[in-house]
């Protein structure tokens, strides 16, 4: 549970460094994801999850 905690902890601060360091180019980014639809977004959150999956697995 500790390193389940510590990864969504590094998570954010992954998302925040993101947003604290770029923050026009991730509102474009967002502004571009609203184009696509429904269907393509799932895809890609498939395909990140079972990706971080596979990493998660070759890492460990």
């Amino acid at each position: 549970m500790h390193q389940l905690a510590a990864a969504l902890c590094l998570m954010l601060v992954i998302e925040g460094l993101l947003l604290f360091a770029a923050p026009q180019g991730w509102q474009a980014m967002v502004r571009e994801a609203l184009k696509l639809p429904p269907r393509t977004l799932r895809l890609f959150g498939a395909g990140a999850m079972a990706a971080g999956l596979v990493l998660l697995q070759f890492f460990h």
